[in-house]
């Protein structure tokens, strides 16, 4: 028996992986966090799946469906929104897998970061203007941010900002940023990148409160930087002419 602990993507059920997608449609257990993952992805998983969804559990509750599942030889697809790799809580039910002696692995899913840059048509690496892109939040109810970890800190390197968790803090993200940036500095706010109700809001620092939909509550990406707006680049060296690399294979002469 194997937890399978799966990244769901940002929303669109057709944005899980295959190998997600298969482990969905072969275990015949599915614990998903039905807060955030979409009903849809469900679909993926074969009848007769036993489904648990566990929004309103506990860890120990969790815990609990991962021991009933191992007692009985059933493997587990462990359905988290997003990438495991960021904000997914599956630090602590790995600890308590290792504990227990329940094997485990992990399937990365598509980051929301991602799908919500693709939702802007942009590269958020734009030669000689930001090749730095730090994925942060602010302090909120469930965990404070560590001391040095903060938006004035990342900020102050100009790097291009992909804040998460934060939506409610809009005034206070505005307010320690744009001293750094600056007023015209280009902010997108995205929220439900990929779901139907797909929601973009653009403009700067100065303004971009005065643009804001108040009625978006949660599930959104703040991005903060030049390099959203840049068009006035110089194109990057991977297809130029002249740059020799190995695959390439073009005269030095």
């Amino acid at each position: 028996m194997t937890v399978h602990f799966i990244g769901a993507g940002p929303g669109a059920a057709d944005l899980i992986t295959v190998r997600g997608r298969d482990l969905l449609a072969s275990c015949p257990v599915c614990l998903y966090a039905g807060s955030i993952v979409p009903r849809q992805m469900l679909d993926w998983c074969s009848p007769g799946t036993r489904l648990v969804d566990t929004a309103p559990l506990s860890l120990d509750e969790i815990e609990a469906e991962y021991s009933r599942a191992h007692a009985a030889g059933q493997d587990v697809a462990r359905l988290h929104s997003g990438d495991l790799s960021i904000w997914s809580a599956v630090a602590e039910q790995m600890r308590r897998l290792d504990r227990l002696g329940i094997p485990y692995t992990l399937t990365p899913g598509v980051p929301a970061f991602a799908s919500a840059a693709a939702a802007l048509g942009r590269e958020l690496t734009i030669p000689a203007v930001s090749q730095s892109l730090v994925l942060t939040r602010v302090s909120g109810r469930a965990s404070p941010m560590p001391d040095g970890e903060n938006l004035s800190a990342f900020g102050a390197t100009g790097a291009t900002l992909a804040i998460h968790l934060a939506i409610h803090a809009l005034p206070e993200v505005v307010a320690q940023l744009r001293p750094l940036y600056g007023d015209d500095c280009p902010v997108a706010i995205v929220a439900h990148a990929s779901w139907p109700g797909e929601t973009i809001i653009r403009g700067t620092l100065a303004d971009i409160e005065s643009r804001f939909d108040p009625t978006i509550e949660r599930t959104a990406i703040i991005f903060v930087g030049k390099g959203l707006s840049a068009d006035d680049f110089r194109d990057s060296s991977l297809y130029d002419a002249n740059y020799q690399r190995r695959f390439r294979g073009r005269s030095r002469d």
